[in-house]
């Protein structure tokens, strides 16, 4: 079965849990950081998978070096082991954040600046974009590309809103050469 389908079940499933238990912001958290320890530890992963290593240990490995995670997501993460789908946490991670943002009316969104924008110039455009894409706020990370000469360029989703200088140069272009 493909890994997004099966993420998207565990992830409804822990998601419905999170809600229960008023437990939404801190496994949100909590996978975030899983999900980042994941994948700057590809051997630590091969280490869970590899068939000679007994359950038993695997399962005692993930509880140490996940002591301090909530009893819903520690179990989610040795049902996983169990059902060998632990090379899905990545999507689980992704599709429970896109979950919660969903609930609380949240956006990810990326801006792209020639250099770091202050807390209010997000603040600012988490405002303004919220408003056209009918989210309350925008969860920005902030990216540096000299490139943009000036301006931002922003990206929701699939939708690139592009206010950047180099992006207008090239609209410009394109007009004049047709």
């Amino acid at each position: 079965m493909n890994k997004q389908i099966v993420a998207k079940r565990y992830a409804s499933a822990l998601f419905e849990i999170a809600k229960e238990q008023q437990l939404l912001d801190q496994l949100e958290a909590e996978l975030r950081t899983i999900k980042q320890v994941f994948a700057e530890n590809e051997e630590f992963l091969s280490l869970l998978n590899h068939p000679k290593l007994a359950v038993a240990k695997k399962k005692a490995l993930l509880k140490e070096v996940f002591a301090d995670v909530s009893v819903p997501l520690q179990n989610t993460l040795m049902l996983l082991l169990d059902r060998h789908r632990l090379d899905i946490v990545t999507e689980l991670a992704d599709e429970f954040v896109a979950l919660a943002n969903e609930a609380r009316g949240v956006a990810e969104a990326t801006v792209y600046s020639v250099r770091p924008l202050t807390e209010d110039e997000k603040q600012a455009l988490s405002e303004v974009f919220a408003k056209k894409i009918g989210k309350a706020t925008l969860r920005l990370e902030n990216i540096i590309d000299p490139s943009l000469i000036g301006g931002v360029k922003l990206r929701i989703g699939n939708r690139i809103y592009d206010g950047s200088v180099s992006g207008k140069l090239e609209r410009l272009q394109r007009q004049l050469t047709r």
